[in-house]
């Protein structure tokens, strides 16, 4: 669902999001991602997921946001443990 902004606001909003989307984390998430979805020989059982980091599995789109329904404050920056 598209935010109503103004455009100065919508100019800044894609900065910002550009600048996450960049950070080294973020990068190394996205470069696991690629390898993962590369490496499953049946796309048809990953098309619609998303690869959980926490989980090390593909799970809906709705099931992976949100911390699976727990939402962010027990799991929130710092408190984000991620199996090894």
């Amino acid at each position: 669902m598209a935010y109503k902004l103004s455009a100065k606001a919508k100019a800044a909003k894609k900065k910002r999001d550009l600048a996450a989307a960049k950070t080294p984390k973020r990068r190394r998430i996205k470069a696991e991602n690629q390898r993962r979805r590369r490496a499953v020989k049946d796309k048809s059982k990953i098309k619609g997921k998303d690869y959980d980091h926490k989980d090390r599995r593909f799970e809906s789109v709705k099931k992976n946001r949100g911390n699976d329904g727990q939402g962010t404050k027990k799991e929130g920056k710092r408190k984000y443990k991620r199996k090894k």
